[in-house]
């Protein structure tokens, strides 16, 4: 909430006011992105940048990826592309696109050890020194992260970094410097309607508590959650420019409060988060919609609507809006078997079970006036209250993620096995059957 703390309140982390550390950051943004928009920020043959390639993973690519698609309706001319995963596929299909010349890459990593990202990192640092030569590095290059040092050694200069913080969780993140892109995309002043919205909810949290929007949402999550056995929880924007918004609240949820420790070191005998899935609507109709109208399961859902398109195609809104509502309804009410026997009267009566809607299927709908920076920027808060609240009754730390690192540290076994000239160097003492098993296949079968 420090980060988009419009007020300029001081906040205190470890005795010291982070709000000028803060202020001057966004200062930083505001004055770099003014210069790209404008065409004043040069390549290093004089061109002016025209595409931006994003280069994070997790937090550091979803939100500003998710946000950046938002608000479409939003955007200036340039081109913002965002890499992630290891996979060259994605790095390659990305710098085909590109012109080195026009191109500028920003590098969010707050360690700027994250191997996926410096692995990208360098393969695009490849691509234009090949074509432009070492200087050109400098000029084409950002770096937002903590490690400067690193960040130097790279090749990229002082002016080109930005800074947070190491208090700042990657998926609580989008809101700091790792937002560039977003400010990029959609100019500052955009971006500080974002924080104005966000800042909204923090305050609207800090009056009402539990009675707010996201204590609300928060209650009944755990409601569902503990007493009714609902392992899972569907977002269905139906809004075709949020439909990233899923994908970004399974990390912001399912990451903050996937835990089955304590704040205590205990563990835990009741459920945490649960299981975040969804997609737009209305494409989801034609796919799941079946199975949280007559499937056996209970799966609350949350419904995410906007008064006013951000489009000119108001027939088509409608229709949209009229299918959303129509759900919300249909899970809500149902269909009984004398309803039923109504509107099948000239069908063949043994079709009347396989028409039959339970109904009283729970469901949110959060409605807006129209898709903007500002709302979007409530939206968003609502759902980090809303865990944070969740996070607090469940008493886990919600900032923490020891899951996520194992993974990163087997892999790295893995890697130099299968990097490894001997067949079966070191997987005895190492690996598990399974895994051996992965591995001699994979280096049977590797073609290099």
């Amino acid at each position: 909430f420090a980060l988009r703390n419009r007020s300029n309140v001081p906040v205190i982390h470890n005795g010291k006011d982070v709000m000028p550390g803060i202020n001057a950051v966004l200062d930083q943004m505001e004055h770099f992105s003014n210069d790209v928009i404008s065409g004043n920020q040069k390549g290093a043959e004089g061109h002016a940048i025209t595409n931006i390639l994003s280069i994070g993973i997790g937090g550091s690519e979803l939100g500003p990826h998710m946000m950046v698609e938002a608000l479409s309706a939003h955007r200036n001319h340039l081109g913002i592309h965002f890499v992630s995963n290891v996979d060259a596929s994605h790095i390659n299909q990305a710098l085909a696109r590109l012109d080195p010349r026009t191109t500028l890459v920003l590098i969010a990593s707050k360690t700027f050890t994250t191997q996926e990202t410096m692995t990208n990192a360098r393969v695009a640092r490849n691509w234009l020194v090949d074509q432009l030569g070492e200087a050109a590095v400098g000029n084409h290059f950002v770096a937002i992260t903590t490690n400067h040092k690193e960040a130097k050694a790279f090749g990229i200069v002082q002016q080109m970094v930005f800074k947070f913080w190491d208090w700042v969780g990657g998926r609580y993140s989008l809101w700091s410097a790792i937002g560039l892109p977003i400010m990029l995309a959609i100019g500052a002043k955009h971006f500080y309607r974002m924080l104005d919205g966000a800042y909204e909810i923090d305050q609207h949290v800090r009056e009402q508590g539990a009675s707010s929007i996201p204590g609300k949402m928060g209650l009944i999550g755990i409601w569902y959650n503990n007493f009714f056995k609902a392992e899972s929880i569907a977002v269905l924007p139906y809004a075709q420019n949020l439909h990233l918004l899923p994908a970004f609240l399974q990390q912001l949820d399912m990451e903050s409060n996937g835990k089955n420790v304590d704040r205590n070191g205990n563990s835990i005998g009741y459920s945490t988060g649960p299981i975040v899935w969804g997609q737009a609507g209305t494409n989801g109709q034609h796919a799941f919609y079946q199975l949280l109208h007559q499937g056996t399961k209970l799966i609350p859902c949350d419904f995410i609507m906007f008064a006013s398109p951000d489009h000119s195609s108001i027939d088509q809104h409608l229709k949209l809006l009229s299918n959303s509502i129509a759900q919300t309804r249909a899970l809500s009410t149902g269909r009984t078997k004398e309803k039923e026997k109504t509107a099948t009267q000239r069908n063949r009566k043994n079709l009347i079970p396989f028409q039959m809607f339970q109904g009283n299927k729970p469901s949110n709908t959060l409605l807006f006036d129209e898709l903007n920076p500002y709302n979007l920027g409530r939206l968003i808060a609502i759902y980090e209250h809303k865990v944070f609240i969740q996070g607090l009754i469940w008493n886990i730390y919600s900032f923490d993620q020891w899951g996520v690192e194992l993974g990163k540290q087997v892999a790295k076994s893995v890697f130099s096995a299968l990097k490894s000239k001997e067949e079966q160097q070191g997987f005895q003492t190492d690996f598990d059957n399974s895994t051996i098993g992965q591995l001699s296949w994979i280096k049977k079968n590797l073609k290099l």
